[in-house]
């Protein structure tokens, strides 16, 4: 389901411009958060933290590599194409995990910032998985590209950021 099905919907819905598979939620014992509100919310912006580190780091390598570029030009260009993958994936998966929907990351944030009754309310689609958010992938495809705005963004800087030190002087 999340390796096959889940990505081929993301790349209709989105149009053809991204997908990629999913796998299951990492367990999380809540019971070892001394305040729960807190704890979730920390455990929730984890991995989004964890992605934007990575694409500071692949923006860092990437100038890195430049030093490569006259001993070896082939290789550092393939290096620096990856890193620049390694970004936009990065802040594809960081974004896309802030997204208010559940399962994903943004829905446990978001949850706390709902009255309780309400946010009672909103706990209920947990049930159905990963549904809320390949149907607005397939239903409202342009909805992901608002979504997914400040990752483009992001990446626009980056490219802006790195493009005296691209091996071969083309562009990031």
């Amino acid at each position: 389901m999340m390796s096959l099905i889940f990505p081929v919907i993301l790349w209709f819905g989105s149009g053809g411009k991204w997908t990629f598979g999913a796998a299951k939620p990492v367990p999380v014992n809540s019971r070892n958060f001394r305040n729960y509100r807190r704890g979730d919310i920390i455990v929730s912006l984890a991995g989004i933290a964890t992605n934007l580190l990575l694409f500071v780091l692949c923006i860092a390598l990437y100038i890195l590599v430049n030093l490569l570029g006259p001993v070896m030009p082939s290789v550092a260009h393939v290096v620096q194409e990856m890193l620049r993958w390694g970004m936009w994936l990065n802040l594809v998966l960081a974004f896309f995990n802030l997204i208010p929907i559940p399962p994903l990351d943004g829905s446990h944030v978001f949850y706390h910032l709902l009255p309780p009754q309400l946010g009672a309310q909103y706990r209920q689609l947990y049930r159905f998985g990963y549904l809320p958010i390949m149907a607005l992938s397939f239903l409202a495809p342009g909805v992901m590209n608002v979504l997914l705005w400040p990752a483009d963004q992001l990446m626009n800087l980056a490219i802006a950021l790195t493009r005296g030190f691209t091996v071969g002087g083309g562009i990031a």
